[in-house]
């Protein structure tokens, strides 16, 4: 769509390039993440045994983007992952609620506050959480989900199907985080850790206030919602390539060269989350830098495309939408530089905790 109205060159600038950069950044999330987790994981059932030949954290990265990189063999097409992708939407909801129904039960930990009294602090927790719901509800990859399970034909459109597809997603993930988001914060308050989030907080502040099966539980959904999550963004880089090689080479992608594309893009994501471990706390930023992929270019886009009459209505309206949404990724931005400099960033290059 990006070239059809800016051109090539332009529209793969535009588009491409950002949600590649994004689909990766997000995968090396998911392996810094789901390797933590198995990593609690283990010492929570293993115990004192732990301590005999304990896994590094890296150790436990390598675990994880393997068993992302088998899975990835099984899943060719998006149409193949779709009930990975279920699992992991299963998984996803299964912990989010156990997590605030724990913090309903359990009650407010003793000596949890509000984060910063001050009129700037309080400025820049708002910054902070509108980039985290704007992020959060970004939806680029259930779109590139929807629209690759869901093809149009020339007699057939499916944008009905597809606008029920992300109301329903949609509503599943307002379902699953706006609970979390306010229970959480009224039981943890400034006991959640700067760096690390719920995962940190529940291995250290909630470890005595919850049972072992039911740590075990969350951290296991963790995990699989980490690696079927992985499946999804990394086929965008999956299918640029092989459609790369398919266009080059004139036939289909074979299976030992799809094979090394699915190894390479692990490997090379391995290599990032170990060099650059503390990417988590730059997720605003990575984020905000391609937020206006959602709430700005659909906007303008259609302009472009639709050519209506200009100063009219309609014109008015999405060009409005288009700013809006460019504003958005821009405050978003500010907002995650501004929290940054006043916490700090802990650069553990090369040293996974």
């Amino acid at each position: 769509m990006f070239p059809f109205f800016a051109g090539v060159k332009l529209g793969k600038v535009l588009a491409i390039f950002p949600i590649m950069y994004l689909s990766g950044g997000t995968c090396v999330m998911f392996i810094i993440t789901g390797g933590g987790a198995m990593k609690l994981f283990y010492q929570l059932l293993c115990g004192d045994c732990s301590s005999k030949h304990p896994l590094t954290t890296t150790e436990w990265f390598l675990v994880f983007i393997t068993m992302a990189i088998l899975l990835s063999l099984f899943c060719t097409n998006l149409h193949s992952v779709s009930l990975v992708s279920f699992l992991g939407a299963i998984m996803a909801v299964g912990y989010c609620t156990i997590l605030w129904i724990v913090f309903v039960a359990k009650g407010k930990v003793d000596g949890a506050a509000v984060y910063d009294s001050s009129e700037s602090g309080h400025v820049r927790s708002i910054f902070n959480a509108l980039g985290i719901i704007a992020v959060a509800f970004r939806g680029h990859n259930i779109v590139l989900e929807i629209q690759g399970t869901m093809p149009s034909t020339p007699n057939r459109s499916s944008s009905i199907f597809m606008l029920k597809g992300m109301v329903a997603s949609y509503l599943i993930i307002a379902l699953c985080f706006f609970p979390l988001a306010t229970v959480g914060y009224w039981a943890l308050g400034n006991k959640i850790p700067i760096n690390g989030g719920v995962l940190t907080a529940i291995s250290t502040t909630l470890n005595y206030h919850m049972s072992t099966p039911l740590l075990g539980i969350i951290y296991m959904q963790i995990i699989i919602s980490c690696v079927t999550a992985f499946q999804i963004y990394s086929m965008v880089f999956y299918d640029n390539l092989e459609r790369l090689y398919t266009s080059r080479a004139k036939h289909e992608c074979p299976k030992l060269i799809r094979m090394g594309i699915r190894i390479f893009f692990g490997g090379l994501t391995f290599l990032v989350s170990v060099a650059f471990p503390f990417l988590p706390s730059l997720a605003l930023i990575i984020g905000g830098i391609s937020l206006h992929l959602t709430f700005g270019y659909p906007c303008l886009m259609w302009i472009a495309i639709k050519r209506p009459p200009m100063k009219s209505a309609k014109w008015l309206l999405n060009f409005a939408l288009g700013c809006l949404g460019t504003a958005l990724s821009l405050l978003v931005v500010v907002g995650a530089v501004w929290n940054l400099v006043c916490r700090g960033l802990d650069a553990n290059f090369f040293h996974p905790r």
